[in-house]
């Protein structure tokens, strides 16, 4: 998959595509519902396939701190659209000045001169330029005068619900793992590379990975049952904290840590995926050290006692 990043990359395009635009939060079976239609129209008119996306997402620029949790990385999002087949993925930098730009203008800008898209496909609430006035009936009159197709995309559903990426941070937020699973297809996943901690976990015995996070804020939080790959590993049982650690730690930026369950790994400089199964408990304060220690022992043993009983098969 080709990655081109902001306007100025379009200057050097010169061939067509067939092209969509989103957000794209977790790519889940509404998104690919999306993917598998862009891919048949590339096919039917001989073209590429292109997704347009934006980073910031508009929603992180606007709303800042209040923004919803993000589900996936910007790294992630790449991995399962490259994944899926996707040819060429734009990434627009969501700036003030992209914010101001009217639809007619960005219409122009990235759909005609910059891809020259013979195909547009729209999930059913996306909107875009200033004001959010571009709608699928304003890009439809677009393609009338410039000489393309617009088309929209169903709703799917899971269970009789629309799927959407607001439905799986509500099933994340609920430790819901397994409806997330269906509204993604696939396990919910967090991945990054492990690197230096306070090595508390260490001084107790409970060595621990410490995965960076590039994310202000994450759909889920607290203790979990998990499985990691990467590093040697492959889908070794584990324990997973996820939160801001508040016994030890002041910072307000979430931090993963990761537990292996059958024994010591080498892992500093690895990259690894977690994959959540199950939730413990909620992240909490403790009135010292002592008092975490004994209930991280308490929540490891519960983790053994769960995969040893097949909970997580």
């Amino acid at each position: 998959m080709e990655l081109l990043r902001g306007l100025a990359s379009l200057r050097t395009q010169s061939t067509s595509c067939v092209a969509t635009i989103g957000a794209f939060d977790g790519v889940h079976l509404g998104h690919q519902a999306v993917l598998r239609q862009l891919q048949e129209q590339a096919v039917l008119l001989g073209e590429e396939t292109t997704v347009i996306t934006f980073e910031p997402l508009p929603r992180e620029y606007l709303a800042r701190s209040k923004a919803p949790a993000r589900i996936q990385s910007f790294r992630e999002k790449c991995e399962v659209l490259r994944e899926l087949g996707v040819g060429r993925l734009l990434c627009l930098r969501f700036t003030e000045t992209l914010r101001q730009m009217t639809a007619e203008a960005f219409a122009q800008q990235i759909f005609v001169d910059g891809l020259g898209v013979r195909a547009l496909i729209l999930g059913d609430d996306f909107r875009f330029g200033r004001d959010r006035e571009g709608d699928i009936e304003f890009v439809r009159a677009v393609g009338r005068r410039e000489g393309f197709e617009t088309l929209d995309t169903d709703t799917w559903e899971v269970d009789g619900e629309r799927v959407s990426s607001t439905g799986v941070r509500a099933a994340l937020g609920a430790g819901d793992f397994a409806r997330a699973e269906r509204l993604l297809g696939r396990p919910y996943t967090i991945s990054g590379r492990v690197t230096h901690g306070q090595q508390l976990g260490r001084q107790i015995g409970v060595p621990t990975a410490n995965i960076a996070l590039r994310r202000r804020t994450l759909p889920v939080a607290g203790v979990f049952l998990a499985r990691v790959s990467g590093g040697g590993l492959a889908d070794a049982p584990a324990i997973a904290n996820v939160g801001t650690r508040p016994t030890v730690n002041d910072g307000e930026k979430p931090n993963l840590e990761v537990h292996v369950l059958d024994g010591e790994h080498a892992l500093y400089g690895h990259r690894l995926t977690v994959s959540f199964t199950q939730k413990l408990r909620d992240e909490q304060r403790f009135d010292s050290f002592e008092a975490l220690k004994e209930q991280i022992y308490t929540d490891v043993d519960s983790a053994r006692q769960a995969f040893a009983a097949g909970q997580q098969d």
